[in-house]
């Protein structure tokens, strides 16, 4: 098959989508399939170039920091040649766009005019829900061939905005496990970060902001060093990330601001990782928190920390407790709940066979459920019912 993506972001912007990306694609090319993508200008990139087999066309009409600050007054034409210029050049056999339910009704609405007048099938995958009308109207009106969730909890919000539900299949993200498994050198993190030498790292992986619970992972924090001296929380995502509204800043600036009100600056790293970094700081940490505060529709790190395995403390938000399993593989607490998700964490640092048991039933649930393997097969299974029922 030829196969081609559409998405606002690819590494190096970090998020959700772009990583799910940077896995899924490179595994339908060992399959043998052509894979294009099309995404975002960034700095420093080539507009045309290659990932591990993928064929990248960046543009700035993709980039949604761009578009945010602009708008999309004017852009109709030259949208569409970008779209027309992609599916003539790639032919592809099957659009597969990400998030294309939301942002830019003019991106999506020509994107579906190119894919008819091309007769090329559709797929959206819904990796988020929002709550107004222009996620309504491009998640209901737009013709898609057929909707992937990447959770129960964005397929019931679907369905609840009117999508019937037998258009709608339900893949849950899947990993690269070995990189989170693989051994890595602690003594590099250490080198880089020599801050983190000999604490009890409290990891939290998500981009910084307060849709995260970063603000309520400093305050459990300031509860957990009473107990714990030694106890380090470790922020990602500070940068690199697509802001749709411009929220980042303003986040930052206020956990600054708790952090230095609570005494905590010598406790807390903030900074963006590589991604061998990142698995550095998995084997490295003690405990993974994910406190989200809103309707979380997954949560790729909870995999990565299981990969790792390392328990993690999420909340009941969303998809997280599709994956994490109260006192089986890490703990649910409520949303905005920060002495119960320091409770958890301090029970955690206090019983190591206990961090060793969960972390391990955490390993054996991605490798039997979650890798990427698995999520590879079953979005080939949607294109090859999507293309039978097109011929």
């Amino acid at each position: 098959m030829k196969i081609a993506h559409i998405h606002w972001g690819f590494p190096p912007i970090i998020g959700g989508v772009e990583t799910h990306l940077s896995v899924l694609c490179p595994e339908l090319v060992k399959h043998g399939h052509s894979v294009s993508l099309l995404t975002a200008k960034v700095a420093g990139e080539k507009d045309n170039d290659e990932f591990k087999g993928v064929k990248i066309k960046r543009t700035p009409l993709m980039d949604l920091n761009w578009l945010s600050r602009r708008g999309a007054e004017n852009l109709q034409d030259v949208v569409e040649n970008t779209f027309e210029n992609f599916l003539k050049k790639n032919k592809p056999d099957l659009i597969h766009a990400h998030n294309m339910h939301y942002f830019s009704p003019l991106h999506t609405l020509t994107l579906e005019r190119s894919a008819r007048k091309h007769k090329i099938p559709i797929i959206l995958h819904a990796h988020n829900i929002w709550d107004d009308g222009v996620y309504l109207e491009l998640t209901t009106n737009i013709k898609w061939e057929h909707i992937i969730a990447i959770s129960h909890f964005i397929k019931k919000e679907l369905v609840g905005s009117g999508v019937p539900p037998e258009r709608i299949t339900v893949v849950h993200h899947g990993i690269d496990r070995e990189r989170f498994e693989t051994p890595h050198d602690p003594e590099k993190i250490i080198k880089k970060y020599p801050q983190l030498k000999g604490k009890r790292i409290v990891f939290h992986p998500a981009r910084i902001g307060l849709g995260k619970g970063s603000d309520v992972a400093v305050k459990a924090m300031r509860y957990i060093k009473k107990e714990f001296s030694q106890a380090f929380l470790v922020f990602a995502g500070s940068k690199g990330i697509i802001d749709w509204v411009h929220t980042q800043e303003r986040d930052i600036a206020y956990i600054l601001h708790l952090i230095k009100m609570f005494g905590l600056k010598d406790s807390v790293l903030i900074d963006t990782y590589s991604i061998e970094e990142i698995a550095g700081i998995y084997q490295l940490c003690d405990v993974c928190i994910y406190p989200s505060a809103f309707g979380e529709p997954f949560g790729l790190t909870m995999l990565e920390a299981m990969a790792a395995s390392k328990p993690m403390v999420v909340t009941d938000s969303g998809g997280m407790p599709e994956i994490i399993k109260d006192s089986l593989n890490g703990y649910v607490v409520r949303v905005r709940d920060w002495e119960a998700l320091a409770n958890r964490c301090m029970l955690l640092l206090t019983d190591e066979e206990l961090r060793r048991k969960m972390g391990n039933e955490g390993n054996k649930i991605v490798r039997e459920k979650y890798s990427k393997e698995i999520m590879t097969d079953e979005i080939l299974s949607i294109y090859k019912r999507v293309l039978k029922r097109s011929d």
